[in-house]
């Protein structure tokens, strides 16, 4: 992020869960591999936040990188007040065995710039090792 965007002390991205599927109807048969994710993004800092948006980055054990940016967390723009927390769930395909990062970006109350960090967490393909 930019040196205009702060990491509030106590706004945390936990992952929950990731679990795995294999090629579903309507699924790209060159990225059959779904990982869905669950995170939960607590405020425990002393200011009430909304998120704006997130920046993802899909390192894959080819070399290559993929950075996806958007406005919205899964079409919402949540508002967490002090002790709040909002959780979700989505997904990322893949083909290869890929590890993903990133960060939410929004505003605190004082409409200052805010991020906050996603822990980086592997997805592995089943069975090819």
């Amino acid at each position: 992020m930019n040196d205009s965007s702060i990491e509030p002390e106590g706004l945390e991205v936990h992952v929950d869960k990731i679990l795995y599927q294999y090629g579903k109807p309507g699924i790209p048969p060159e990225t059959p591999h779904i990982f869905i994710y669950f995170l939960t993004i607590r405020n425990n800092s002393n200011q009430t936040v909304t998120l704006l948006g997130r920046k993802w980055v899909i390192e894959n054990s080819d070399g290559t990188q993929l950075v996806i940016e958007g406005d919205k967390i899964v079409g919402e723009t949540p508002t967490l007040s002090p002790g709040e927390e909002f959780s979700y769930n989505s997904f990322h395909l893949a083909d290869q065995d890929s590890e993903a990062s990133g960060s939410f970006h929004g505003l605190n109350s004082s409409k200052r710039k805010i991020h906050v960090q996603i822990p980086p967490f592997s997805m592995i393909i089943p069975g090819k090792h």
